[in-house]
């Protein structure tokens, strides 16, 4: 079980890259435009450098939506390994269940 406080935090930076998605966006495409002068290039990379760093995509964690772990995660279902073996086990999953030969 993760801390509440990690859980948190992971919250905190999800709602905090969903404010700011679209400012992120507009300052990388004027850094990659061709067109763009060198000057607005670096007055956009020096206020993309000025958001807060948990602003960014790369820093969030998929993490588990029943225990909050952060590590062994499937994408299909958002469940642990843990919580992933049990719910096949008990049949929540349609289409999945315990190999066995």
């Amino acid at each position: 079980m993760a801390k509440t406080s990690m859980k948190m935090r992971e919250k905190r930076r999800h709602n905090l890259c969903n404010k700011l998605h679209g400012k992120r966006t507009a300052l990388k495409k004027i850094i990659i435009d061709l067109n763009a002068s060198d000057e607005e290039k670096a007055d956009a990379v020096y206020r993309l450098q000025e958001l807060p760093r948990d602003s960014s995509v790369i820093r969030q964690r998929k993490r588990c939506s029943f225990c909050g772990r952060s590590r062994s995660n499937t994408r299909l279902t958002g469940l642990c390994r843990i919580h992933m073996r049990s719910a096949v086990m008990n049949g929540l999953i349609p289409g999945m269940r315990k190999a066995s030969w």
